[in-house]
């Protein structure tokens, strides 16, 4: 009788596996829930039982699917029923998630790529706990030559410095730059301290043959243009 209702939990198992691999093949972006995408990405690190509850708990222990891919793998083997092959796994595809959105806008035009743009830096950079400057260069042809990771930290003079970015523009041959930081509250809206020093920084660009395209802020509900608002 065990042996019979043990085949029987394997099978329901096989069969339910199956179900979400047909919807998932079969059906649009929205066929699986979050927490049934999750519990399909963790069948190949988990390769038998139910991963429903693993892929719930997870849900509920980092707020969103989203959250739970930019999580850290030592985060990710807190949660019950994660082992370092399910957390290596998911933090396999947040990776991969960053790459295509990179690929999305290396070697292209980025004002013509610029939803593009804003899915790279939201995969990236909304889910940061810290707050993160970057300063993304370009060349005449307003394509991406560098990715430049500032510091970690309120974005103010002490951390990014008008005089540093735009000498790092003449170090490697860009024409215009975009500021970019992540609010780790999630509100995007710019505080005073980053309209003064996006205008600094745009100052010194008008000087020195530099422009300044835009600042943008990323948080969790979303992302703001400096330039869209009218304050560059």
């Amino acid at each position: 009788m065990s042996q019979n209702g043990k085949s029987s939990r394997t099978h329901d198992g096989h069969g339910h596996r199956e179900r979400l691999r047909q919807r998932l093949v079969g059906g649009g972006p929205e066929a699986l829930a979050d927490y049934e995408l999750l519990e399909y990405l963790l069948f190949a690190a988990i390769r038998q039982g139910d991963t429903k509850p693993v892929a719930k708990r997870l849900i509920d222990h980092f707020g969103s699917l989203s959250a739970v891919l930019n999580a850290e793998v030592g985060a990710l083997r807190q949660v019950k029923g994660m082992g370092e092959a399910s957390a290596a796994g998911l933090h396999a595809v947040a990776l991969a998630a960053r790459r295509m959105t990179r690929g999305m806008v290396e070697d292209k035009p980025v004002l013509g790529s610029w939803q593009a743009l804003l899915d790279y830096l939201a995969v990236d950079m909304a889910h940061l706990t810290v707050e993160r400057v970057r300063v993304l260069y370009l060349n005449t042809q307003n394509r991406l030559i560098l990715d430049h990771h500032v510091g970690d930290g309120s974005i103010d003079e002490a951390a990014i410095h008008p005089r540093e970015v735009i000498r790092k523009a003449f170090d490697i041959g860009a024409t215009a730059l975009i500021l970019v930081h992540n609010h780790p509250s999630g509100n995007p809206e710019p505080s005073r301290a980053d309209i003064q020093i996006t205008q600094r920084i745009a100052e010194a660009g008008r000087l020195l043959g530099v422009t300044v395209h835009d600042h943008v802020i990323i948080g969790r509900g979303g992302h703001v243009s400096l330039r869209a608002k009218g304050l560059i």
